[in-house]
Formats: structure tokens, sequence, C-alpha cells
């Protein structure tokens, strides 16, 4: 069968990769044809676009690039009709995505899947309309989606969450690694670690790592070790440590997770993943004007927390001081409890538990994959 698959953002690059994978295995003679990335292209099949190329984030940037944002969506529909596929697959990026689908749906039979639903629940909730008009199946990989949907009477399927399959696959590869061998090849000390997850953007850095860094300064039996992020230069961690005692790992987060005692985390899929990993965390995550945000995701967002850890939870497993709650005391005083309150400590590790035990076993990309492949064969009978 045929699959065209849209994914403009490196995370869509790396499920739609793993999609791609699962689909080869269930369908020997699939053939893809995909806007994405280098994850996606080694794969197989025709990179037509480059996410690097499609990727611009907040409405200045958008503004700026409408003109190619829009080239951009008339190619993308226009190959999708000359590669006439079995099935369209959009991940995630529902700006560009819902109006490719509204496009194929008005104008085609081809059928429309969405993998990894965008977060309506959070805001532009409005949007579900549009996706019980023009997309057949939604795949989700978040549980309580399932629910938020049965409420707009659109039923949508839980394949199980990639991040799960990651840590998994990250254990069974490093079954034998040690904590020995992690503090040796990076240089640091025989202390306690206490990871620091600042953000995967320059932005959050900024704002995030000089308080997280001084709200452990106290904790002097342990070391601070930062969770690199790709694409950013270490020189740039470097104005911000100063002259702290901290160091740097690129490209080992999952190493580092698996040795810290304790982890301050901004907010995001690092919450999850620290949650998998069992480590006690603290949610920090700096905005401007904090009261005005605090008042917007109060009144305006439809969602009462900022982690996914909570969100999967549905209550407080973990403390998100974020707008008028961040604050250097605010977090150290939250570390020291996860440091030195047993009782405390445990409760948020049993609370992991039940969040691993909801989002069910490896497997995600597999379930979507034979989701996919089952709908349209029977179809097509």
């Amino acid at each position: 069968m045929k699959y065209f698959l849209v994914a403009g953002e490196a995370s869509g690059d790396l499920h739609g990769s793993n999609l791609m994978a699962v689909l080869k295995e269930q369908d020997p003679n699939a053939e893809f044809c995909f806007l994405g990335g280098d994850l996606m292209q080694a794969q197989g099949g025709r990179l037509i676009k480059h996410y690097r190329e499609m990727a611009f984030m907040g409405f200045i940037p958008v503004l700026m690039n409408l003109r190619t944002i829009l080239r951009n969506m008339n190619m993308c529909q226009k190959e999708i009709i000359q590669f006439q596929p079995d099935v369209l697959i959009l991940i995630d990026y529902p700006g560009f995505n819902l109006k490719v689908a509204k496009y194929i749906k008005t104008h085609t039979q081809i059928p429309v899947y969405y993998y990894i639903s965008p977060k309506v629940w959070a805001w532009k909730e409005y949007r579900v309309k549009s996706f019980k008009k023009y997309v057949d199946e939604m795949l989700s990989i978040l549980p309580f989606e399932v629910d938020f949907y049965k409420k707009h009477n659109y039923h949508i399927d839980y394949v199980g969450n990639p991040v799960v399959d990651a840590v998994a696959n990250f254990k069974k590869e490093n079954i034998n690694d040690l904590r020995y061998s992690f503090i040796i090849e990076n240089k640091l000390e025989s202390k306690p670690i206490i990871a620091l997850l600042a953000g995967s953007r320059q932005q959050e850095i900024k704002d995030n790592l000089p308080a997280m860094l001084e709200s452990i300064e106290r904790f002097t039996d342990y070391q601070a070790v930062i969770a690199g992020a790709p694409g950013i230069n270490p020189e740039y961690y470097n104005k911000y440590i100063g002259n702290k005692d901290c160091k740097i790992v690129f490209g080992q987060t999952y190493r580092l997770l698996e040795y810290a005692e304790v982890a301050l985390v901004t907010s995001g899929t690092a919450t999850l993943e620290t949650a998998l990993f069992r480590v006690p965390q603290v949610v920090c995550y700096k905005t401007p004007i904090p009261k005005v945000v605090y008042w917007v995701f109060k009144n305006i967002l439809h969602t009462k927390y900022i982690s996914l850890v909570n969100l999967i939870a549905d209550r407080v497993v973990v403390q998100e001081l974020f707008s008028k709650f961040f604050s250097v005391s605010s977090i150290r005083n939250e570390v020291d409890k996860l440091l030195n309150d047993n009782i405390y400590r445990n409760k948020m590790l049993d609370d992991y538990d039940e969040i691993i035990d909801i989002l069910g076993k490896p497997g995600a990309s597999s379930h979507a994959a034979n989701i996919i492949v089952h709908k349209i064969k029977k179809r097509e009978d």
C-alpha cells in the first residue's frame, strides 16, 4: 500500500520514522512519500520537503513567512493528489495539517488519519469540529484524550505512548550500563546527582537555568548535572553557569535520569520521561508577566496542569512552579522535601507507578500501524 505522511517538526520526524519502520514490517509492499526529516528519510521513500523549511513558530515568524507556508501547503496538497496514497497520515503540527486534511477530504476520497492529536484540550477546543469533519481516524498517545473526545461524540483510539517505548528500548539496550561508567566517562564526582533539564530552546534555558542553579547551591552533598539540549552550544550554558560547580552532558539525558536522585524539569515531554525513570521531580517554568500568565492559564486555557505527569494522573503528583509560583526559594524548598522527606518522596514514586500502569506497555508505533493497515485493508475489501 501507499502511505503519505506529513510531519512538520523534529518530534514528528521521530514518531513518523518509528511508525514507518513498523508499517514496513506489517506491509512488505509499503511505499512512502512524505514531508518530514532525516529519520523518516532513513526509512526509505521520497522526501518532498524537510521540516526545517516548514517549522515557523509564533505569530510574527508565521506572518513574516506566510507566503512560504502557503506555498508549502499548496505543494503538499498537489503531491498527495499526484501520489494517490491509500492513506494520508498527519502527525501533530495542527496549523498546517488541519488545512491539508480539509483540502484532501473535500477534494478526494483518500482517507485521512491523524497520529498524535494536537493539544486541543488545552486550547483551541473548537478544532474538534474540524477533526470530526476531515479526519477519519484519530490515533492518540495520551490516555485522557479518549474521554475528552468522547465528550464531543468523537471516537479515537489510544495506541500507547512513544515515550514509554523509548525508555523501554533504552533500558533494554543499556542493561549492562553502570553508574560508575557514567561518572568516569563524563568526569563527574562520585556524589549523588541532581539533574537539571532546563529546556530545549535558548529562551527556556535563559529563563530557567539561573534559578535552578541558585536553588540547589546549598545542597553541597550533591552534584548538579545539566542535560544538554541538541543544537545548543556548550558556551551558551556556560554564560549562566559562570563559576558554579556544574557539569553538562550531551546526548545522554536518559543515562542522566537513570542515575539521578532528583530532577528539576521544565514542562513538556521531559516531565513524563523523568517519571518513567522514577526520578522525583519539580517542574520549573519561568514566564514573563507571571501574574497575567497565571490569570490566562486559570481563566482561558482549558487545562488544570502544565505537566504531562499531572495531566495523565488527573491530580497533583509533581509540583508545578510556574508563573507566579516560580522562585528560587520555592524550588529550593521542593528539592529539600524530595531529597529529605522519605514519605513525600515515596508518595511521588508510588504515583509514578500508577501513571506507568495507565500508560500501558510499550508498542505505540506497532499499535498505530496495526490499526492503519487493518482498517485500510478492510476499506478496500
